[in-house]
């Protein structure tokens, strides 16, 4: 075993040993979609006393996390996005009713004198009290920003039940001493022995000063307590208000998203079974096409899902379903440098049969470098636009994906290398050609080598095969129109599961009958109701949820999605400009990796397959939301990622062969890089239909997203980009690529690898 080898071997070990140990000791951090939950994005606005910026947004997050933590919820978690919002989530909450009308509360609280009976509509501030009885109120006289503590109680001693306990910061106690010392001053049944307290326009307690309390006297700030008939529940909910504060700027729920936890239980299964069974078959696939050598980078596939799964743990990535499918996606996507390299090693075979297996095998892999790096940065040049420029579960996605391109990358180049160098040692191996997997050709480039295709004789051809399946996509897009999701539209999408079987019909009738007649009513998963409305608030979504139980028996909310319009308009807009700028950086970084005309070419084939993906959604009337943009940015890596494996050859074909008509070098490039194409293709397709079959509704359109861009991908990184820079270079002046300096061998020189035996 070489020092190298040996290196690799000792690496690939101490990082698996490491990854095992993480895998069996730490959990995954699991997003709401998954364990089932609410997630609220709040969006801060400007008041008359206060700017929404930076700072103010970092305070009303404190006062947020205050109120919420007394809610009771199990491990809460609040962060600000951006400059002025709040991501708010909410594990094992189902009914966001509650949290939304606390937390949601943004008026200043604020504590008034009573002026005695008011008159609805009459001048000055006028607001119904617990019972509904109108007050006149007078000025505030401090707000919810001088309250230091307030608590629920239970006196059982004295016998006064539930009460709440108030303590003010030392400016404000004073003030709360002179409102209450003002109030006392009236006799014991008058109003205006009464002091208010009011939060978002609405008077949340007014009690009366204890007739012990003598005229200008007041109550100390430490020791108020209002006491009256409370139950448990209502101490504890005023004690929360009135900690809670005042908000220093007004928020607005812009989206909300509530997942049940059976969906995402159900979905954890789902994509388990998926993973096990593609990575299974895809195994089986590479074994059989590499046999030993196949088996080998079918271990070092185990190895990278233990190592990805270990850096999502290790590094605290909240695994949401996109980003499980990403995991899931990334197995198949990891076979494609094991292939590039083993396809490489067999073409170093045929042409050099009398070296040794471990020669091809190392040139295998020192060829296949270039196209391994080039396609794996244009990949994690998509995970990091789904990350800076996605929302929610479409980051998890991008992160997800991001580390498995890596993880692969170190399977593939260490682990796989490590394991077939030590097997390439083998006499055994190196003698039998049906057990290593490399000495023979293979039946893809056995049947290509007989047949000898002349692909790129006509360029335009193909190019115009692809103008027609632009131009059915554009009629699809123009004639059936898009259907924008709820979060690129707003509006509110919610699914129900019915204890008793209800067709859409029915459930339509039922809820145009409750005031809901402009609601979309479709089937979701088995037997499910989808309703998707506009703007519809939380009382209205119980409202309709109590008109369908009506028909259909017990109903639970499955999945809940509210987009605010602005938002919609924001991700809409991110949408496009994503896109642009995943299209403005590949185009960069394949200019400068490669000629301009390739890159033009690249970026041409990743623009028609965008275009007929958004079409076959538009004609099978699928719906285009962040999920499919997650695969649709994944689709533009892959697409990306095919055509540089093919320019890479081009390039180094045309250096060799300068005064050769470059049609002639194309041809050869493509023919051969196919039995790459169609091994890596194959093993991300197992994945996929995978996912489409067993990955449940949730993953539906996300895996047939990839499957068709990843067809129409495939083709377009041959027969699009190809014949397009053929049609390109016709135009262009610059002269061919420069032909790699070759290293100065003697008689006496070979490479260090060939131990010189020949039989």
């Amino acid at each position: 075993m070489t020092r190298a080898t040996t290196v690799r071997a000792v690496l690939a070990a101490a990082v698996l040993l490491v990854s095992v140990l993480i895998t069996l000791t730490m959990s995954p951090r699991l997003g709401l979609d998954l364990q089932g939950g609410t997630r609220m994005v709040l969006q801060a606005k400007d008041s008359d006393t206060a700017k929404a910026d930076r700072e103010s947004t970092d305070r009303t997050l404190e006062v947020l996390r205050k109120r919420i933590d007394s809610l009771g919820v199990t491990e809460p978690t609040l962060t600000r996005s951006g400059e002025d919002r709040i991501i708010v989530e909410l594990p094992d909450v189902q009914d966001p009713r509650k949290a939304a009308d606390v937390i949601g509360r943004t008026a200043q609280l604020t504590f008034h004198d009573v002026q005695g009976p008011g008159t609805p509509g009459g001048e000055g501030l006028t607001l119904p009290d617990e019972q509904g009885r109108t007050l006149a109120l007078g000025p505030a006289a401090l707000s919810g920003a001088g309250v230091k503590e307030a608590s629920a109680a239970f006196d059982a001693q004295q016998g006064a039940g539930w009460s709440v306990s108030l303590d003010f910061h030392k400016d404000a106690g004073r003030d709360w001493t002179r409102l209450t010392g003002e109030a006392a001053c009236h006799p014991v049944q008058d109003e205006r022995r009464r002091v208010a307290i009011v939060l978002d326009k609405q008077v949340i307690s007014s009690p009366q000063v204890s007739p012990t309390v003598a005229c200008n006297t007041g109550l100390p700030s430490g020791s108020t307590r209002i006491t009256g008939s409370f139950s448990a529940d209502e101490a504890r909910e005023l004690a929360l208000l009135i900690q809670g504060g005042a908000l220093p700027v007004p928020v607005e729920i812009v989206e909300q998203r509530t997942v049940g936890p059976t969906l995402g239980a159900a979905a954890i299964d789902a994509s388990a079974r998926a993973a096990i069974i593609g990575a299974a078959a895809t195994a089986l696939f590479i074994t059989v096409v590499y046999r030993l050598f196949g088996a080998l980078a079918a271990v070092a596939l185990g190895a990278y899902g233990v190592i990805s799964y270990a850096a999502l743990v290790a590094l605290g990535v909240t695994l949401t379903l996109p980003g499980l499918a990403g995991f899931v996606l990334a197995i198949g996507m990891a076979v494609d440098a094991n292939v590039l390299v083993f396809e490489r090693a067999r073409e170093e075979h045929a042409l050099r049969p009398g070296k040794s297996l471990r020669t091809s095998l190392t040139a295998g892999f020192r060829h296949a470098w270039s196209a391994v790096a080039d396609s794996n940065v244009t990949t994690l040049i998509a995970a990091g636009l789904l990350f800076f420029l996605g929302s929610g579960p479409v980051k998890g996605f991008g992160v997800t994906l991001g580390i498995g391109v890596l993880a692969s990358m170190f399977s593939a180049l260490v682990i796989a290398r490590a394991l077939t160098e030590t097997a390439a040692r083998s006499r055994f191996v190196s003698d039998y050609r049906g057990v290593n997997g490399i000495a023979s050709p293979g039946r893809v480039r056995t049947w290509i080598a007989r047949r000898d295709p002349q692909l790129m004789r006509s360029p335009r051809r193909w190019l115009l095969i692809s103008t027609v399946l632009i131009a059915v996509a554009v009629a699809g897009i123009l004639v059936r129109g898009v259907n924008l999701g709820v979060e690129f539209t707003g509006g509110r999408l919610v699914e129900y599961a019915t204890s008793r079987p209800v067709d859409v019909e029915s459930a339509r009738t039922a809820l145009a009958s409750a005031g809901f007649g402009d609601a979309e009513v479709t089937t979701a998963g088995a037997g499910d109701i989808s309703v998707r409305t506009g703007n519809l608030d939380n009382d209205g979504e119980h409202a309709l949820r109590a008109a369908l139980a009506a028909e259909g028996g017990e109903t639970t909310k499955v999945r809940d999605e509210l987009i605010g319009p602005s938002l919609g308009d924001e991700l809409r807009r991110n949408a496009l400009i994503a896109l642009a700028i995943a299209v403005l950086v590949q185009l960069g970084y394949l200019a400068i990796r490669f000629r301009w005309t390739f890159a033009v070419a690249s970026v041409g084939a990743l623009v028609h397959d965008v275009i007929i993906l958004v079409g076959a959604f538009a004609w099978l009337g699928r719906t285009v939301d962040g999920i499919f943009l997650a695969a649709l940015l994944t689709v533009i890596g892959y697409s990306v990622n095919d055509s540089v494996v093919v320019f890479d050859r081009v390039r180094e074909l045309w250096a060799k062969a300068r005064r050769q008509p470059l049609a002639d070098v194309a041809n050869r490039a493509v023919l051969q890089t196919v039995p790459r194409t169609v091994n890596t293709g194959m093993g991300a397709l197992f994945i996929l239909i995978a996912l489409a079959v067993l990955g449940g509704d949730s993953l539906a359109d996300f895996a047939l997203a990839l499957l068709i861009g990843i067809v129409v991908g495939t083709y377009s990184s041959v027969m699009t980009a190809v014949p397009a820079a053929l049609l390109l270079e016709r135009s262009s002046k610059a002269p061919p690529p420069a032909r790699a300096p070759r290293r100065k061998s003697g008689a006496g020189q070979r490479d260090p690898l060939d131990n010189g035996a020949r039989v």
